[in-house]
């Protein structure tokens, strides 16, 4: 198992893909994105990768710019944040049970790693969830996120359908729920809605009061 790296070259097309972005903007972080939150919490969030704009701006998951709006107001609302609002990596927010990660931790061009890039992240996915206690979830945002957890656990897809509000019984004594990614389209199209995205919530948060 490889450790996390801010120079992970894993991903060939990645790496050249960074290396242009942090000429164009030397501000921006454009580099993997670490995971962020604590190591064993009961709620793992797992997002597709950082936003242009966003994660590899700031070097945080889902934080600077749209996509982390909706995300850090729900976790602020069901207990799992102390702040709603996620600024920079500076800030003074802190999770509580829950870390946030991405299927791909590093910009893909265009918002679209490639199946083969999935495969070469998997192992820090992989890494984060056998350290997961029992009784934990797994949330995943959009079906990228949900296959690259059935990946991590070597679970076959055709088994566990992706469907937004689905829940899933995994091995380990985990469960795997399923939402819309709460980008701007999605949430902007309203095929995602703030009431949605907190039921999803609610449901987790009912689980984790069971365990």
């Amino acid at each position: 198992m490889p450790e996390f790296s801010l120079e992970c070259r894993l991903c060939p097309r990645l790496a050249r893909h960074l290396e242009r972005v942090r000429e164009a903007q030397p501000a921006y972080h454009a580099r993997p994105v670490a995971p962020f939150g604590p190591a064993r919490p009961r709620l793992l969030v797992v997002g597709l990768a950082p936003g242009m704009h966003g994660a590899n701006r700031t070097g945080r998951p889902f934080t600077g710019d749209h996509a982390g709006i909706l995300l850090y107001e729900t976790l602020h609302r069901f207990g799992f944040a102390n702040r709603a609002v996620s600024t920079s990596a500076g800030d003074a927010l802190r999770l509580t049970g829950c870390r946030i990660t991405n299927a791909v931790k590093c910009l893909p061009p265009a918002n679209k790693p490639t199946p083969r890039e999935v495969a070469r992240c998997n192992p820090y996915l992989e890494d984060e969830i056998a350290a997961l206690p029992a009784g934990a979830a797994v949330l995943a945002l959009g079906v990228v996120a949900h296959g690259a957890v059935l990946m991590a656990m070597g679970l076959r897809r055709s088994a566990f359908a992706f469907g937004h509000g689905a829940r899933h019984e995994l091995p380990w004594g985990l469960a795997l729920y399923d939402s819309y990614h709460c980008s701007r389209y999605n949430t902007q199209t309203r095929r995602l809605t703030k009431e949605m995205f907190s039921r999803v919530f609610a449901d987790i948060r009912g689980y984790l009061g069971q365990r």
